[in-house]
């Protein structure tokens, strides 16, 4: 009698992921409430949203949840959280279409299955691109989305040059914060899951691949809040600012 086959715990995964970004950004849920309060304020409830930087589907399966007549393209480059996200959530009865693509590459929007979206959201993911790998993504962003339509994205938009002693103070109250919280640290919790997570057989091949991309990963840059901005608006956004803040912890809003 053949022994059974022990497949991997996919839901367990996405709910460990889960469970240790929450222990790396305070007020997630605060920031995921307010990405979708600017959604429903600038579009019809049936629409069309791009996830950048999606990871395992965290922002996606929310925002599906809170417009049950919208669909998503979920966009990442990280092939084992797109493993988990694919095999988690599925396709959410065709709302939910999961793209591989590396953001601000030259033709990265053609692995797209539209070349028109009603709007774009993201949430702490771009703060890992350069500087020009950023203004190339707005541009392109820029084409991709038809008048009045928005980008909404949530993350740690650090102050510039002018404004270090904010900036200071804004990374001592998040140190603080994540010091009060229950449990490991968040960089703890992160390394544990990526640990556990690379143990697991059937994503040999998604680590493998994993690492071979990010042997020419850019450096982690974090552009400040003024070149986002700034950036937006040269790529043709009429209106560009901050909607909901919590020092660093910002939801940036621009407008087509």
């Amino acid at each position: 009698m053949s022994k059974s086959v022990r497949r991997p715990n996919w839901s367990a995964l996405l709910k460990g992921w889960e469970a240790q970004q929450e222990h790396s950004v305070p007020d997630r849920e605060r920031r995921f409430r307010a990405i979708f309060d600017a959604l429903e304020g600038s579009l019809p409830s049936q629409f069309t949203a791009l996830d950048l930087g999606c990871g395992p589907g965290s922002l996606s399966v929310r925002l599906l949840r809170r417009f049950p007549k919208a669909r998503v393209i979920a966009v990442d480059y990280d092939p084992v959280t797109l493993r988990i996200g694919r095999e988690a959530l599925g396709e959410r009865g065709g709302r939910l279409t999961w793209v591989d693509a590396n953001l601000g590459v030259t033709g990265w929007t053609d692995r797209l299955p539209h070349r028109r979206v009603d709007a774009v959201v993201s949430t702490t993911a771009l703060h890992w691109l350069t500087e020009p790998r950023l203004r190339a993504l707005y541009r392109d962003l820029g084409r991709l989305l038809p008048r009045n339509g928005v980008f909404i994205d949530g993350d740690y938009f650090p102050w510039g040059a002018k404004n270090r002693g904010l900036e200071r103070l804004s990374g001592k109250v998040w140190t603080l914060r994540l010091s009060g919280r229950r449990g490991a640290g968040g960089w703890s919790e992160w390394r544990r899951w990526w640990t556990a997570a690379e143990k697991i057989p059937e994503l040999k091949a998604e680590f493998a691949e994993r690492k071979r991309r990010h042997a020419v990963h850019p450096k982690h840059e974090e552009p400040p809040l003024e070149v986002h901005i700034d950036a937006l608006g040269r790529a043709g956004f009429r209106e560009v600012g901050v909607v909901w803040e919590d020092f660093g912890n910002r939801v940036l809003f621009a407008r087509r």
